[in-house]
């Protein structure tokens, strides 16, 4: 089974790229959206996400990899909320702005740029290889 690939938002003030690389790991839960829901319910052990940086960052910032597959958000009162753990792989070299996601016609058709609000999105493999270029850095195995 390939591998499926993901970018994951956060909020720097709140969880940061630096906290995930510190900490090891997280448990990444709180998303309260039943499209960005549906994207944890696919994320499987062993896939890779993308972790950008939203309010005025607005950048990809490194690589994680998906540890446990999504669960019962422990946050949550109802247990259709999700949560999946990860784990840091490797910064990017150079992170991959907004604004360079957007110029990259390629890149043109993402929900990172056509839903911007939405805190989980699937990535083909072309895109993330892309995003990964853009950042100067090397896919993961």
């Amino acid at each position: 089974m390939a591998r499926a690939t993901w970018l994951v938002k956060t909020e720097p003030s709140t969880y940061a790229w630096t906290d995930l690389v510190r900490e090891g790991g997280t448990r990444w839960d709180g998303v309260r959206n039943a499209l960005a829901r549906n994207h944890l319910a696919a994320m499987r052990k062993g896939d890779h996400a993308l972790v950008y940086h939203s309010g005025d960052e607005r950048a990809v910032m490194g690589i994680a990899r998906v540890t446990r597959s999504a669960y019962p958000d422990p946050t949550a009162d109802d247990p259709r909320w999700l949560a999946v753990d990860l784990e840091p792989l490797r910064p990017l070299a150079k992170p991959v702005s907004l604004a360079t996601v957007k110029a990259d016609a390629r890149l043109a058709n993402l929900a990172l740029v056509r839903q911007s609000r939405l805190s989980v999105m699937p990535l083909d493999a072309d895109a993330f290889a892309r995003i990964l270029a853009h950042g100067a850095t090397r896919a993961p195995r």
